[in-house]
Parts: structure tokens; C-alpha cells; sequence
């Protein structure tokens, strides 16, 4: 009675993936069938039925190549590479449009079903949606690539040469004097800047600065909140009456650097997480109000440029030298514990803030792991993110105007003060 039960638990079984399998060629071949829906009944090559049944077919070829002859599968796969190639040919004699998108999709389809059969419905029914969104979305996909710059695609691919190819071959082993050097984990945190300033860059270059100047800030802050506060003190001596809402702007974007070092904490180590999350909140909150109140003062509807970003953070040459300046300040810093305390943390923090306050955060943060107490992690990189914004609200005063360094200035000070004593009192 039990193998009963098992046989027909299992025909069950493969008839509901038979059915799956049916179910995700109808949804490639109503997309299909959508794009060609101008046409006469005849002229499409293939629609919704017979996507349908290419994906029955899919199905079927694996439960026979399990079941009948480990042939069955290849072979009708095969055969529908053929048919969907004489139909393309055929078509190619009437219309002259060289695109295979239909071709490969049927093949896929076939595929899908083998899968949702054989394999894993779900894997197939999400391979099977993504397609159907890919080809829905033709026109889309076409017109980012028609957007994309030279220097951009140029980033991404570096970007996925810094992480897919060389992260994987690098060595997971402590290293160097205090075992602070870990080559794999260094690069990964190379990876990960880059990545933020990515993201933080097309952010700001697909949405525009349409939004207005606090849009911007808010994602300039993860890729150059330093090249925005140039970009914003320059613009302040062109158009004076705006100087407020830059000051908002450059508040925004410094602001936002606090919550990027809560991101890189949580990747690198969770548990200073708890004791890093007070002093950056406050000092977040005490930059975010003062600009929030700056703009609502001096409301405008007004747009700006977007800041001229011409460093490009996934270039090589700058993943090298943040890489080497990663290892540099782990160096010290493992020296300067040793021979200062937490002292010499400090003193490091402040001279690194000054020109990035990323390598700093990234250094404290992997040290937190093994030597370095939390509370100094934490006191670290608050000296180093306040250092950073008190460079930036000079730049902002020597190059803009100077009402604009008074507004910015004040509120920094507020929150480096408040940063510190939060942390200290933790």
C-alpha cells in the first residue's frame, strides 16, 4: 500500500511540473505574442501556443531522457533548434530583421521546461518570469545602453574585474605584523567603496538633477560628498542668491556619509554595530535638521547642474592606492596602539580624515575584530568622519562665499561635538 501511495504521489508530482513547465512557455509566449500582436494571424513565427507547448516539450524530452532513453532530451532539443532556425530563415526571406531574440527564446523555453521537470520548478519559473521581463522590456534596455557613456561602461567592467576575477584568487590568511593584513579581506573592502561610489554615481546620473539640489546631495553623499562641496562653493560665488540651498546641499551630503559608514560596519563586523549606531545618528540628525531648516527658509524651486564627479572611483590606478592606503593605515595603526594606545588611534583617525575618511573606517573597523577595543573603533572613526567634514566646510568657506562657510560650519562643529561625547559617554 505504501508504494502505492509513493507512485501516485509521484505521478502527482510530475504531472503538476508537466503543467509548470506548459505554464512557463504561455508566459514567454504571451509576451512574445503581445510584441507581435500587429501581425496577421500566420505571419508570427512563434506565440503564445506554441511557446506553451515548446515548453511542454521541454518538459516531456526530460521525463522521457528519465524514464525511456538519456537520447530523448538532445535530441528533441535539437529538433527545435532546427525548426526555430528554418522558421528564422524563412522569415529573414521576407522581412529583413537579423534579431534571434525570438530564437533564443524558444530555445530557452524548451530549457525552462527540462528544468521544472527535472530539476527545480521554482528555479524554472524564475528564469522563466526574468526572461519574459528582459523581452518585455526591449525598448528600456536599449535606451540605457544608447545613455551609456564610454567612461561608464568602461567603470563597470573594471568594477567586475576588481571583484568577480580578482577577489576570488587572493589568499584568506592573516598576514603581516599582528596578523592585521588579510589580502582577500583588504581587496574586499576596495570592492565594496567602489561599489557604494557606483551606485551612489548613476544614482544621481539616471534620475537627474530634476529633483533639485537636495536630491543630489543626498546621493552625491555616497560617491564624492567632497567633489559636491566644490562643486557647490564654486556655484555659490556664480549665483549668490542660491547660497543657502547649497549650504542645505552640502549638509545633506556630508550627512550622508554617516549612514555609509554604518553600511560598511554591518558588512565588516556586526558587533561594533550596536556601539557605532548612537554617536553616527546624532551627528547624522544634527547635520540633516540644520539643512532641512536652511532650505525651508529659503524655499526655491531651483535646479543645479549635477557636481562634475571627473574622478572615476572604479578606476584602477585609485583601487590600487586605496588599497595601499588601507594596508598603510592598518600598519600603523597596529604600531601606533602598541606604542601610544589608544592615543596613537586617535592621532591616526584625525591625520586620515583629513583627506579620506573611507580607508579610516574600513582600517578601525577590521582592527575592531582582533585588537582594538570597540569604544576606541567607535571614538576613531567619529574623529575621522567629523575631521573629514570640518575639511570640507573650509573648502566651503575658502572657495565659496563666505556666508556659505558660516552655514555650513556651525552646524559640523555642533556635530563633531555631539558625535564625540555620545561615543565617550557609551
Amino acid at each position: 500500500m505504501d508504494d502505492v501511495t509513493g507512485q501516485l504521489i509521484a505521478n502527482n508530482q510530475t504531472t503538476l511540473n508537466l503543467a509548470i513547465a506548459l505554464l512557463l512557455g504561455a508566459i514567454i509566449g504571451l509576451e512574445r505574442g503581445w510584441d507581435a500582436r500587429s501581425q496577421a494571424s500566420g505571419e508570427r513565427i512563434a506565440g503564445i501556443r506554441t511557446f506553451a507547448l515548446i515548453g511542454l516539450l521541454g518538459g516531456v524530452a526530460a521525463l522521457l531522457a528519465q524514464e525511456v532513453t538519456e537520447w530523448a532530451f538532445p535530441v528533441l532539443l535539437i529538433s527545435v533548434v532546427a525548426i526555430a532556425l528554418v522558421a528564422f530563415s524563412e522569415r529573414l526571406s521576407h522581412i529583413r530583421n537579423f534579431s534571434i531574440t525570438g530564437t533564443i527564446g524558444m530555445v530557452l523555453t524548451f530549457c525552462y521546461g527540462a528544468i521544472a521537470v527535472a530539476v527545480d520548478p521554482a528555479i524554472a519559473t524564475g528564469a522563466a518570469v526574468i526572461t519574459a521581463l528582459i523581452l518585455d522590456n526591449k525598448k528600456e534596455i536599449h535606451g540605457l545602453v544608447e545613455k551609456l557613456q564610454e567612461h561608464e561602461l568602461d567603470a563597470a567592467l573594471k568594477l567586475l574585474v576588481i571583484s568577480v576575477v580578482m577577489l576570488p584568487l587572493l589568499p584568506d590568511q592573516d598576514l603581516g605584523p599582528g596578523g592585521v593584513l588579510n589580502p582577500r579581506e583588504i581587496w574586499w573592502m576596495v570592492v565594496l567603496i567602489a561599489s557604494v561610489s557606483f551606485v551612489g554615481y548613476f544614482a544621481i546620473r539616471l534620475a537627474g538633477t530634476s529633483k533639485g539640489i537636495l536630491f543630489t546631495s543626498l546621493f552625491a553623499g555616497l560617491s564624492s560628498s567632497t567633489a559636491l562641496t566644490l562643486h557647490y562653493a564654486r556655484q555659490s560665488t556664480i549665483s549668490p542668491e542660491v547660497s543657502p540651498q547649497f549650504a542645505s546641499g552640502i549638509l545633506i551630503a556630508c550627512g550622508t556619509m554617516f549612514p555609509r559608514i554604518l553600511i560598511y560596519c554591518a558588512l565588516i563586523n556586526p558587533a561594533l554595530l550596536p556601539q557605532l549606531a548612537w554617536p553616527v545618528a546624532v551627528m547624522t540628525l544634527l547635520l540633516y535638521l540644520p539643512a532641512l531648516i536652511i532650505w525651508q527658509r529659503n524655499r526655491g524651486r531651483l535646479e543645479v547642474s549635477r557636481p562634475e564627479l571627473t574622478q572615476n572611483p572604479l578606476d584602477l590606478k585609485s583601487a590600487l592606492v586605496f588599497g595601499v592606503l588601507l594596508v598603510a593605515i592598518l600598519l600603523l595603526g597596529e604600531f601606533l596602539q602598541e606604542w601610544l594606545g589608544d592615543l596613537g588611534i586617535y592621532v591616526l583617525a584625525a591625520s586620515s580624515g583629513i583627506a579620506d575618511v573611507d580607508a579610516i573606517t574600513l582600517s578601525l573597523t577590521r582592527m575592531s575584530q582582533d585588537t582594538l577595543a570597540g569604544q576606541t573603533a567607535v571614538i576613531g572613526i567619529v574623529i575621522a568622519a567629523a575631521t573629514n567634514n570640518l575639511v570640507k566646510a573650509g573648502i566651503a568657506g575658502a572657495i565659496g562665499r563666505r556666508e556659505l562657510g558660516v552655514r555650513v560650519a556651525g552646524p559640523m562643529m555642533v556635530s563633531l561635538l555631539a558625535g564625540l561625547t555620545v561615543a565617550w559617554l557609551q
